[in-house]
């Protein structure tokens, strides 16, 4: 199989490495055709602190997909996370003379806006156009063709450090697989999980990792804030193990087995027994999750700050939408609708070609949200070389081509 007709997603996690691979048919169809997953190790709240064991574990998820997938790849899609990430608004303004807007404008427009002093040691991962002003008329998705004096562009800036880009970059690399392309995990998995609807509407996406939860705030059909919380789902495991005094995977077995946020989930008067080195010791279950509910409260006020810090609280008409393994907690939904004031629903990803049935779970949301932006990518380059290939004209290649950056975008 030729190896550009395939598609890899790499989900670089503080818990798992997680590899998806598909391959695109000519009537520009896409179907999953190998997973790889592996448990992670040398990474800590989204960023690597061992390269060699964060090459060992992305190497090894890696041949696991190639094995299942029965081809080779050597390019993919890589998700990035962690605290080090850090985003703003911003907004430039260049003259247009009262004459029509061109592919050229709209560039300057941009570069305008992101023309903005970073601070030393960081540098830009995605520049994303919101929408445009042209003089007094704004809320404008396409400005091309529209006569006026100045134009406005309002952009989504997502910057992170770049030393710790640099090392996730080297460690996929030395796994053996080129990174055609870096996107930041909350905006692969709001590609996963959310219709239009509600973007257009107002959501605020929350991608429960195991040591981050990835925070996106979609309003008018466009990305209006980012932002990573350093907490995920093994501080709830942390809590048990600490607090119970019990190991790491014993406590995140009884999180899985026993964990529910509601009380009337759970049979107050069950007990477990506990082994312990001293041998076995009896245990509620109503204690297990008071432990997680003060857990969840605590993160639940994070990402009440967060949206309350964006400006954009009272307009989330779609409300929240949880996704991500540390969202399977249940009860999670209904105490964070309750807690946060707003509607809220499971971020299921969606249903695609050759997805198998483990696959339909909150914790693939962003390796196959990786998936559709490599897909988008292919679909970009070859409809750019379409529409080179037939435009006679430098202008009509301009203009062709500014529909497609704002194609991409919106």
């Amino acid at each position: 199989m030729k190896r550009k007709n395939i598609l890899v997603g790499l989900d670089v996690g503080t818990t798992k490495i997680c590899t998806l691979v598909a391959r695109f048919s000519q009537n520009n169809k896409f179907e999953i055709i190998g997973i790889g997953n592996h448990p992670s190790h040398g990474l800590k709240k989204g960023c690597v602190i061992n390269i060699e064991k964060t090459i060992d574990s992305i190497r090894k998820s890696i041949n696991e997909a190639k094995i299942m997938a029965g081809v080779d790849f050597d390019n993919a899609t890589v998700g990035i996370s962690g605290n080090h990430i850090a985003s703003f608004n911003s907004q430039g303004e260049v003259e247009i003379r009262g004459e029509e807007v061109t592919h050229n404008d709209v560039e300057r427009a941009i570069g305008s806006a992101k023309g903005v002093p970073l601070p030393e040691g960081r540098e830009i991962l995605h520049v994303i156009p919101q929408d445009f002003k042209i003089d007094d008329t704004d809320g404008i998705k396409d400005p091309l063709g529209i006569c006026g004096n100045k134009i406005e562009a309002k952009i989504h800036i997502v910057t992170g450090q770049v030393h710790l880009i640099q090392n996730l970059v080297k460690c996929v690399e030395a796994a053996g697989v080129f990174a055609e392309q870096i996107t930041l995990q909350p905006i692969a998995s709001s590609e996963a999980t959310l219709s239009t609807e509600e973007k257009d509407s107002g959501v605020v996406l929350i991608d429960i990792g195991g040591g981050t939860t990835d925070v996106a705030i979609w309003k008018d059909g466009s990305l209006s804030h980012t932002e990573i919380i350093p907490v995920g789902g093994n501080l709830f495991t942390n809590d048990l193990s600490e607090i119970l005094k019990i190991p790491f995977l014993d406590a995140e077995k009884l999180k899985i087995t026993y964990g529910n946020l509601l009380k009337e989930g759970t049979n107050s008067k069950q007990k477990i027994l506990l082994k312990v080195p001293q041998g076995e010791r009896s245990l509620e279950v109503r204690m297990i999750n008071e432990i997680l509910i003060s857990r969840a409260n605590e993160l639940f006020r994070l990402i009440n700050r967060v949206v309350d810090d964006s400006g954009l609280y009272n307009k989330m008409a779609a409300g929240f939408v949880f996704t991500g393994g540390g969202s399977q907690i249940p009860g999670l939904e209904t105490i964070g609708s309750i807690f946060l004031d707003g509607p809220a629903r499971i971020g299921y990803p969606l249903i695609l070609n050759g997805m198998t049935k483990s696959m339909q779970n909150p914790k693939y949301s962003t390796v196959l949200g990786l998936l559709i932006e490599a897909n988008k990518r292919r679909e970009r380059i070859i409809e750019k070389s379409i529409i080179m290939g037939r435009s006679n004209n430098f202008i009509g290649k301009l203009k062709d081509s500014l529909r497609l950056v704002l194609k991409e975008i919106f």
